[in-house]
């Protein structure tokens, strides 16, 4: 069997919102456990946005944050260090510019949410876009579909089995949502809306090898994609280089013309996306921060085994199948984006975890392009039983939340009082005001109060390690008033808190430090102003 694209019918009208319908259902369940923990909240606690990922979902509420302020580059406010800006995080800077006033906290992340709940049906419809390139029937469509969207791998049967944890890692789609579509979809918009792109991008190619065009919907979508995860512009331009590649070596449909083709159609995706290549390839070498950051930032990917366990059951399926099927030239771009994952989950680079982002959609549509090659009746058994051990994952995930939002405790939540006291700084403070708290306070204030702080996130915090030290070493109990002063003097602190998390490192009487004077004074959290600094 050979699907070429006289042999694939467009999608019609019922299919588009079939595939729009589901993803609604999808944003609508995902949403859930954030409805449930803004009604978990009291007189006690404050929800802070997110069920998963709290440290990272703080981030982009201070980039959001940021954005309400007036800012167009993005300058983290987890580091001291002077920033001169750069164009990343631009749709939370975007999303923040819509939020002002009152209860800002609150509308940050009802925008966030609110972007997610968007992206979700855009996501499902480029998914289901993409796999009617490969597939002919409209029931595979919508099997693919699904599966991109909530499947999963096998490593749920090692947290079933209460070993979670397999040659140092948790199973990829508990925590990768690069590997997988689901966790993006729980909790991450700028990932969502960047899987639309890649895969949009990628089939306005395909659409352009074989009318023999240029690429330039493929190049605009993926320089859109730029915006949003800049990293899967790499990741696109290898899958159109593989397959390039391989229609050059297997010499099918027309060999070296249909090579020179797919060239002429990926040169100009490359062309029009290059600004983003080129533009934060520049920063890594000419900005400092982004220098200090990316030194910092490492994502390596598990042991092989992990993606054994997420993919090889799809794999193996999808293999079994496609021997019983002729070449295509479309076929070529699915099975390279699967021969290229060692390379991309390897590559040597710090964020190599991230580079197979999308991937599991190909290797779900190059399943069920082998599940269709099979007789009727096989297929739709195989199929069944492959949906019934990748959804788990999914349900696991979605009931961990649910667990979350019901249980008003750190980090989901925070103390009303510490919200309370950060509310108050946020309106005495002027914006990119330092700030001296422990790490997990200093996660979380820039996310409530435009100001920045030594230490508060691991990637972006430039000097981490030496900025923690000096953290800890301001906050013990032993350390020298004289000490203490040249901390704040060396960071431009204008503000000390004093809280639970900051008595952890050190029990003394910060009052006594010369100068200091309160500024927000609750019974469990205090801020001071440093002398000269305040408002």
């Amino acid at each position: 069997m050979a699907l070429g694209p006289a042999t694939l019918k467009p999608v019609g009208r019922d299919e588009r919102r079939w595939s729009l319908a589901f993803g609604l259902a999808v944003a609508v369940v995902t949403t859930l456990p954030y409805v449930w923990a803004f009604f978990r909240q009291g007189d006690a606690w404050r929800f802070s946005g997110f069920v998963f990922g709290v440290e990272d979902g703080n981030s982009y509420l201070a980039k959001m944050l940021e954005g309400s302020f007036g800012a167009w580059l993005f300058r983290t406010p987890y580091t001291t260090m002077p920033q001169s800006g750069i164009l990343a995080f631009i749709p939370y800077l975007l999303l923040g510019k819509l939020a002002s006033g009152a209860a800002l906290h609150e509308q940050l992340v009802v925008l966030y949410h609110a972007a997610r709940f968007v992206a979700i049906p855009w996501a499902t419809w480029a998914t289901y876009d993409f796999a009617s390139r490969f597939l002919a029937q409209v029931g595979w469509r919508r099997w693919a579909t699904i599966l991109s969207t909530l499947g999963g791998g096998l490593g749920w049967i090692a947290v079933v089995l209460g070993r979670g944890a397999i040659l140092g890692s948790l199973p990829l789609e508990f925590y990768s949502p690069e590997s997988f579509g689901f966790l993006a979809y729980l909790g991450l918009p700028h990932l969502v809306a960047g899987r639309a792109l890649l895969l949009s991008s990628l089939g306005w190619y395909l659409d352009a090898v074989d009318a023999a065009r240029s690429g330039w919907w493929a190049g605009g979508g993926l320089l859109v994609l730029g915006l949003f995860q800049p990293l899967a512009v790499a990741s696109a331009w290898v899958v159109m280089g593989v397959h390039v590649a391989l229609l050059a070596l297997t010499g099918r449909s027309n060999g070296p013309a249909a090579a020179r083709g797919a060239l002429r159609a990926a040169a100009m995706a490359y062309l029009l996306s290059s600004p983003v290549v080129i533009y934060f390839g520049w920063l890594s070498y000419a900005d400092p921060f982004v220098r200090a950051w990316n030194a910092q930032n490492i994502i390596t990917s598990p042991h092989p085994i992990h993606y054994v366990l997420a993919y090889g059951l799809m794999a193996a399926v999808a293999v079994a199948g496609v021997l019983r099927t002729r070449l295509d030239s479309r076929l070529l771009l699915l099975g390279g984006w699967l021969l290229a994952l060692p390379f991309l989950a390897y590559a040597p680079v710090n964020l190599q975890r991230r580079l197979p982002d999308g991937i599991w959609a190909a290797v779900v549509v190059l399943a069920a392009w082998g599940l269709a090659a099979l007789h009727p009746r096989t297929s739709r058994i195989v199929g069944y039983a492959v949906a019934a051990a990748s959804l788990p994952s999914c349900l696991i995930l979605l009931a961990g939340s649910l667990g979350t939002a019901n249980r008003p405790e750190l980090p989901a939540f925070v103390p009303s009082e510490t919200a309370q006291a950060f509310e108050e700084l946020s309106s005495l403070a002027t914006p990119d005001d330092a700030v001296m708290a422990s790490f997990d306070t200093g996660n979380l204030l820039p996310a409530w109060a435009p100001v920045r702080v030594p230490i508060g996130h691991g990637p972006e915090s430039v000097g981490f390690a030496q900025a923690r030290a000096d953290v800890e070493t301001f906050y013990a109990s032993d350390t020298p008033a004289s000490v203490r002063e040249d901390l704040l003097h060396r960071y431009g602190i204008r503000f000390v808190v004093y809280g639970p998390s900051e008595r952890m490192l050190g029990s003394w009487d910060i009052a006594a430090l010369p100068g200091l004077s309160p500024l927000v004074d609750l019974p469990d959290v205090r801020i001071y102003a440093v002398p000269g600094g305040a408002p």
